[in-house]
């Protein structure tokens, strides 16, 4: 009797010993699941140190680069320099830099906008100077085919003989060219003898042609100085860009520790500029979903 007694217990007790046993497995695959669970959450981007920033634009035109420099001054002013995200020297650059960029644009539209107010003006004089310039040729050609000029008229304004075209005036160094000869070679036979063209009279081509070259010497003083204030700009503009790349580099050291957002809103507010790509938004997307579901998932107990 007591070997059956002893017998039964034995049993039992090795059953009980199996369930616990199981017991324990079961919780300790748990836990290396969750653990599990918990790394590949961890390396789809949520923790800040496996993520980098976004994009960082630089500003291209004039305008961004004159706003990123002035939201840098302003900080420079704003707070003392233990508290600023870049140097001393960085604000003494940019001090003594801005102001001479700033006047530079606001000449170089100046003189922009001067050209082209004289543009249209400009025009209309190059083609006053044209008509009148081909209709004294042609009443000289006429009076040549009527037979009151001989045909070595042409000779004097340096025209052929032997043709009555009225010669090509396209261009700006086509009219100073054939203005001139005209002009000379009519006041040359006049003073020969010879009766004077009218209609117009070479006196009243002469106004129209002077006129022109007055337009002409404005028009490229006018586009040397644009061209100017271009080359300079260009100078300019490179060094601008090495600033505003030595403040944000800058910037973006001094914010370094902060984790990903908070760096980039502290960066943000130095004026820096940030893109997420098309890739990017994607991946940033991922994490933010996963954030909200992955806690449920580790913390579910266990059967």
């Amino acid at each position: 009797m007591r070997v059956s007694v002893f017998n039964n217990s034995y049993f039992y007790f090795n059953k009980l010993n199996i369930l616990i046993i199981n017991n324990i497995n079961q919780r300790i695959l748990f836990v290396i699941n969750k653990i599990l669970l918990y790394s590949q959450w961890l390396s789809t981007g949520y923790s800040h140190s496996d993520t980098s920033m976004p994009y960082r634009r630089l500003p291209n035109t004039d305008t961004a680069r004159i706003k990123a420099m002035r939201i840098a001054l302003e900080k420079g002013k704003e707070l003392p320099p233990y508290k600023l995200a870049f140097s001393s020297k960085t604000v003494v650059r940019l001090q003594k830099f801005l102001a001479n960029y700033e006047h530079n644009i606001q000449l170089y539209h100046q003189s922009l906008v001067s050209q082209n107010k004289k543009s249209k003006d400009y025009n209309e004089i190059i083609r006053k100077a044209k008509i009148y310039l081909t209709h004294f040729i042609r009443v000289m050609n006429m009076a040549i085919f009527r037979g009151d000029l001989p045909v070595e008229t042409r000779a004097y304004y340096g025209l052929a003989t032997d043709e009555s075209t009225v010669p090509s005036l396209n261009t700006e160094n086509d009219l100073l060219s054939w203005g001139r000869r005209i002009i000379e070679g009519e006041e040359f036979r006049i003073r020969k003898g010879g009766s004077p063209i009218t209609n117009p009279t070479i006196a009243v081509v002469k106004v129209r042609f002077e006129n022109f070259i007055e337009a002409w010497n404005y028009h490229n003083i006018f586009a040397k100085n644009a061209s100017d204030h271009t080359e300079r700009n260009n100078i300019l503009r490179k060094e601008a860009d090495e600033i505003i790349l030595q403040l944000w580099n800058e910037v973006e050291e001094t914010h370094s520790s902060l984790p990903e957002e908070i760096r980039k809103v502290q960066c943000e507010d130095y004026g820096l500029v940030y893109f997420y790509r098309k890739n990017e938004l994607d991946k940033v997307s991922v994490p933010e979903a996963q954030s909200q579901t992955w806690p449920d998932q580790l913390f579910v107990s266990g059967a």
